[in-house]
Formats: structure tokens, sequence, C-alpha cells
């Protein structure tokens, strides 16, 4: 994972993407008076929530395990936390993204091969365990 995080390099993208729904408006809301140290403190969770999902595949544990199925549930709360409202069904939502779209899913691979597959499967199930799939 890069340590050169911006939360600004891919704002216009964002904004064309995005710019309309109520997530957006609320992230925007929110993160516009975040500080250094916030954002800090953000990427090191995401970052140990990806750690932890990384090492759940290497060690052969299943998409749809317990421990899988925590570690999605905490890169959902992650973004609900700090971003936007996120309920399980957007997060599966998200999950299509993360291997549909190059950039997302080199983001997840490059850490660990198979690793964008895994997490998408792991915040299935974990909406399934929700109702929400």
């Amino acid at each position: 994972m890069s340590t050169d995080f911006d939360p600004q390099a891919h704002e216009a993208e964002a904004r064309d993407r995005w710019g309309d729904s109520d997530a957006y408006k609320e992230s925007a809301r929110r993160t516009r008076s975040y500080t250094p140290e916030q954002w800090a403190s953000i990427k090191a969770e995401l970052e140990g929530i990806e750690a932890r999902l990384a090492q759940l595949l290497e060690s052969g544990a299943a998409a749809n395990s317990e421990a899988a199925m925590e570690a999605a549930e905490a890169a959902r709360l992650h973004i609900h936390r700090w971003y936007y409202p996120c309920s399980h069904a957007m997060h599966a939502g998200l999950a299509e993204m993360y291997t549909a779209d190059a950039r997302f899913k080199a983001h997840y691979d490059d850490r660990s091969e198979g690793l964008a597959g895994f997490v998408a499967g792991a915040i299935r199930a974990n909406a399934a365990r929700a109702g929400q799939a």
C-alpha cells in the first residue's frame, strides 16, 4: 500500500462519478475539516484492516469465514465512521467495484495476489449474514 496517501488525488473523478449522491455530499462535508493527523489515523486504521484481510487470505481462510466477515465489517464501519453512512448493501456494491475497476483490483492484488476477490467475497458474505445481500 502506498504511503503517499493524498485524499485530494481523485477528487475530480469522484465528484464526476458520484457528486450528486447523498454519500458523496456527506463524505465531502465530513472530510473537509479533517486535519493531517486525522487523515493519518484514518489511513492507519484502514491499513490495519487491509493487512488483516491479506493475512486471512494468505492463511487459507475462506472469504465467508467468521474472521473474514469480521474484517469486512470493520472495513464497512471504517467507511461509515469516516466518510458516509454505509449499509451492508452499499458495501456489497463497493465490493463489485473492487474487482471490476482495475485500479481498485490492483490496490488489493498488489498487496497479495487474489486479495481483491477475497475482500469482495468477504464483503458479500458479511452483507448476506446481515440479510442485505
